[in-house]
């Protein structure tokens, strides 16, 4: 469990299986992810929480996204971790509702912190959707430096999407905590 000033991530239970099929069924949410179908069946939601403790297994780090005031979800967060190659790609998504309001860096920086600091990775990347410049401020508010477009990469809905890849180093990630420290931040 992990916690930030306005955020608890947390294991997912089945009991959060309503709120995720509700979030992650708008089509907003599937339109800008790779794997999220839409319409997302509820028994996904279900089987794909069941199968936490596999993914866990295999070196997935996924929390729900949960408001510490007034105990809802609005997203998740996660890390795959390739531990042969000591780095890990950070995704996310948050509910429509909660778009806007600085959850997804919240969460996403504590996420990033957690990689760096208790499992000790060297790099964690992220790619976005072209039409979602949106994730992108995300990455670049955590210090995440642009490495490139992938272009036509992955097919969604029929449609060849272009993929923007960013990543931050370990030396980066310690010389941002350094310099914000010493702003006293």
């Amino acid at each position: 469990m992990l916690t930030t000033e306005r955020l608890l991530l947390r294991n997912y239970t089945l009991a959060d299986a309503p709120a995720m099929h509700r979030l992650i069924g708008a089509r907003e949410v599937a339109q800008n992810t790779l794997r999220i179908p839409h319409p997302y069946p509820f028994e996904e939601a279900e089987r794909w929480i069941a199968s936490h403790d596999a993914l866990r297994a295999n070196g997935e780090h996924v929390f729900a996204v949960v408001i510490r005031a007034t105990e809802d979800l609005a997203g998740t967060v996660g890390l795959h971790v390739k531990a042969d190659h000591n780095h890990a790609e950070l995704g996310y998504w948050i509910g429509v509702p909660y778009w806007g309001l600085g959850y997804a860096t919240e969460a996403a920086g504590a996420v990033v912190r957690f990689g760096f600091e208790s499992l000790s990775l060297n790099r964690i990347f992220a790619c976005h959707f072209v039409r979602n410049p949106a994730s992108g401020r995300v990455l670049r508010k955590l210090g995440m430096q642009h490495e490139g477009t992938m272009r036509q990469h992955v097919r969604k809905w029929d449609e060849y999407v272009d993929l923007e890849y960013y990543a931050i180093l370990r030396q980066d990630y310690i010389r941002r905590a350094e310099t914000a420290a010493g702003d006293g931040r």
